[in-house]
């Protein structure tokens, strides 16, 4: 864990985040949270993840994802040498792909 995120102020925030109970407080939570910018471009980490780690290739992530090669390649370093994060909420939701990524486009 980086001892610079470590803060009072982040546990106050990872607290919050821990109280959520569906999917619609969540929305409710991060829309006042972030800016509408914050939020896609958590979404579009954590979805190029995902692909990675289902061994797609950097252009059919970008095409898919938008994201830039420097993008998915700092994902790419946390996939490979960051702290787990990533696999351990991948492998928890039991998926290695988000909702509607599969190949036939059909939402999972």
């Amino acid at each position: 864990m980086n001892k610079k995120i470590k803060t009072e102020a982040v546990d106050f925030l990872f607290d919050a985040i821990l109280c959520l109970k569906s999917r619609e407080e969540c929305y409710s939570f991060f829309e006042d949270l972030c800016t509408v910018n914050e939020l896609l471009s958590l979404s579009q980490r954590f979805e190029v993840a995902a692909m990675l780690k289902n061994h797609k290739t950097y252009m059919e992530i970008a095409e898919k994802t938008g994201a830039s090669t420097a993008t998915i390649s700092r994902v790419n370093r946390s996939l490979n040498y960051g702290n787990d994060g990533y696999e351990l909420v991948l492998t928890r939701m039991g998926t290695d792909s988000p909702a509607g990524s599969a190949d036939n486009g059909e939402k999972g």
